[in-house]
């Protein structure tokens, strides 16, 4: 994913460190009702700046929203919207679909081409597709940066195996939570929850005089399109929750939860690496090429290939396939050019080349630091991310100093809220068993918390949020939900209502044809890689 940790944001574990102050009081999240009521401005739609949705007659435009809700007459921020209209006459119109493509901090006005890009058959032409850039993210204002290159090249080595070294990392927190209260005002950062999140959604409803809205949700938007879901029930008429994140696991445990399954999956993409040693030479057992990543890995500790990929970068990059099956090839192919060729600017490439922009980064700390309490006792987080380390060394230092600035963060802390979708008509959730930034246990506790909907498990697969990828029997079933509403019959039990094939693992070219992996359509991987790689913020 370019820059991997950036782009999905979803895993991290705060670490260990010496003296921290604790984090403000907690606030309870309070229901819509009885906030003061804001209506916003209707939206004044004009032509996009961004070139591909002006090339393809989006619409875009700003909703102006309270900073806080419960002065709504205060300051204001604008909310950047995009939007492409219905297609199918008035009498067939649904309304129009918010999309979310997780983060938190990804930006969204991509996702106006949603309906064209990812929905076959004319699916989505009874809807108005509408992105939308979050508080705080992209094009919205104001927009959140702190220190931009922070995930630059060749950092210090994520694992404190040194006292001066975990200071160092410590230090590095410190200064990027001082950068972000300089930089976006304390007023900010204590607006930044997916409290506040729904809240701003629910105003993009009012602006576009709609009495509901669809909603498409990846990653962290699950757990957005829950939030919304418990404060305005019966303003949500369909969604659709891809990968999505246990409410009971926010943030802190979850970022546990998913370094071990991080380390899982990245052994299981080793072993497909193995399986096609005629192509990479890289090991003929899982072990084998495990063995030899952790091997160049300390290599790089003492001398960064080129000068700039350094240890850290090796683990960024190689996190995008424990993520995805999309770009196994990619990350096999770089991987064997480094080793057998020397080749390091490959690697490079797929790590992303300079300038870096933090927006991304900074908005996933805002929220997710805010969201709920993270623990304040130093000990814990020193032993928690060592312990986890143990059992699972991939990434877990990796995603704790990413979450570092917790331990600092300005901004005033929240409790979640208790997500409750009983007052939804339905809804249709999706997971692959072995999704490892949302665990498929995440998709059983929001199935439960939604008695009408239905969960569809792709069955051993471990991509994140993979939807409308190519697989026949997931995506009929969504496309028959967003066209007509029906969804397939709930099973009695703690268990998945469908259970179709993962998103496939890839055959690389020059290896024997998988007739099951080919069947993924291509164009339908290459968009979505596109539309991924235009939500990144750069």
């Amino acid at each position: 994913m370019n820059r991997f940790v950036a782009v999905v944001a979803a895993a991290g574990v705060v670490l260990s460190g010496v003296i921290v102050a604790p984090l403000a009081n907690a606030e309870s999240a309070k229901p819509a009702q009885h906030a003061p009521e804001f209506t916003p401005k209707a939206v004044q739609w004009g032509e996009c700046a961004n070139p591909r949705l002006a090339k393809a007659g989006a619409q875009c435009g700003f909703v102006e929203v309270p900073l806080d809700y419960a002065k709504p007459t205060g300051d204001k921020i604008k909310l950047a919207v995009s939007r492409m209209r219905h297609k199918t006459p008035d009498s067939q119109y649904q309304g129009p679909a918010l999309v979310n493509p997780g983060g938190p901090g990804g930006s969204g006005l991509i996702y106006a081409l949603f309906g064209d890009f990812f929905l076959p058959n004319g699916a989505g032409d009874s809807y108005d597709w509408v992105g939308f850039d979050p508080r705080g993210v992209g094009s919205s204002q104001p927009a959140l940066s702190c220190i931009p290159d922070v995930d630059g090249y060749n950092r210090p080595f994520y694992v404190p195996i040194t006292p001066g070294l975990e200071q160092t990392w410590l230090q590095r927190s410190k200064d990027y939570a001082d950068a972000c209260l300089a930089n976006g005002g304390q007023k900010l950062l204590d607006h930044m929850t997916t409290v506040e999140a729904a809240k701003d959604m629910d105003s993009i409803r009012k602006a576009l005089g709609a009495p509901q809205i669809n909603y498409y949700g990846f990653s962290y938007g699950t757990y957005l399109g829950q939030v919304y879901a418990t404060m305005f029930p019966d303003k949500l008429r369909r969604m659709v929750f891809d990968g999505n994140v246990d409410p009971t696991r926010i943030w802190y445990d979850s970022n546990i939860d998913q370094d071990l399954a991080f380390d899982r999956n990245i052994k299981i993409y080793f072993d497909w690496v193995a399986k096609y040693d005629s192509v990479y030479h890289l090991g003929t057992t899982g072990k084998a090429v495990e063995k030899l990543y952790y091997s160049e890995l300390a290599k790089l500790v003492r001398q960064p290939a080129g000068g700039v990929v350094g240890p850290d970068e090796w683990t960024d990059i190689f996190l995008q396939a424990a993520y995805y099956v999309y770009g196994w090839e990619d990350v096999a192919n770089a991987f064997s050019g480094y080793v057998h060729k020397g080749d390091w600017q490959t690697l490079r490439d797929l790590y992303g080349t300079p300038p870096f922009a933090d927006n991304g980064h900074a908005i996933y700390l805002a929220v997710i630091c805010t969201d709920a309490k993270w623990p304040t006792s130093i000990n814990r987080y020193r032993l928690d991310n060592w312990i986890t380390h143990v059992r699972a060394p991939f990434t877990t230092w990796g995603n704790a100093w990413f979450n570092g600035p917790c331990l600092y963060w300005p901004g005033k802390s929240s409790r979640p809220i208790n997500v409750d979708g009983s007052k939804v008509k339905g809804a249709l959730l999706i997971n692959e068993t072995n999704d490892s930034a949302t665990p498929y246990p995440g998709a059983l506790e929001v199935r439960k918390r939604f008695p009408k909907s239905v969960l569809i498990e792709g069955v051993g697969g471990t991509t994140h949020s993979g939807s409308l990828s190519g697989v026949e029997c997931t995506d009929s079933i969504i496309i028959e939900y967003l066209k007509t509403g029906a969804l397939p019959q709930r099973k009695s039990g703690n268990r998945s209502d469908v259970q179709c094939d993962p998103v496939p693992q890839p055959v690389p070219a020059g290896a024997t044809v998988d007739k099951r992996a080919a069947s993924t359509t291509s164009t339908a991987t290459d968009l979505r890689k596109e539309l991924a790689a235009a939500a990144i913020p750069r």
